[in-house]
């Protein structure tokens, strides 16, 4: 799925894939994200439960951010599963990002299966005050 993301008048995409290429012809879940802007860039929170920090993958590719991931099944440790009735999913989100936003310096964190990326924008992009003078 593609998805779009303003920027005040902007456009912005961002996608996410799996640090192992995942098979592109099974079912995913596209998950459910809130985007917030502030003066000085977009977070993004995207909901992936049951998904680990070894089955996440999130890359930048030109303007394309991309998110990919497979919740890991979960139970006891000693036990083996015999008969499960929930999927387990794996989940997929791009977005395109806006040219006013700084992708060399997005970061990432996993914490109880939300993904919480930080996007900056760009020193230009950001308001600023200008002065002036009289006469």
């Amino acid at each position: 799925m593609d998805s779009n993301i303003q920027t005040r008048g902007r456009q912005a995409d961002v996608q996410q894939q799996p640090q192992e290429e995942p098979d592109r012809n099974l079912p995913f879940v596209v998950p459910p994200v809130d985007v917030f802007e502030s003066e000085s860039g977009i977070t993004l929170l995207a909901d992936l439960p049951g998904v680990s920090r070894e089955r996440l993958g999130v890359r930048v590719d030109g303007d394309s951010l991309f998110i990919e991931a497979t919740a890991a099944p979960t139970g006891p440790d000693d036990m083996e599963l015999v008969y499960g009735e929930a999927q387990i999913p794996s989940y997929r989100r791009q977005f395109t990002l806006s040219r006013e936003l700084d992708t060399a310096r997005i970061e990432a964190a996993l914490k109880d299966g939300v993904l919480k990326l930080t996007i900056p924008k760009l020193e230009e992009a950001k308001p600023r005050r200008i002065e002036v003078s009289v006469g």
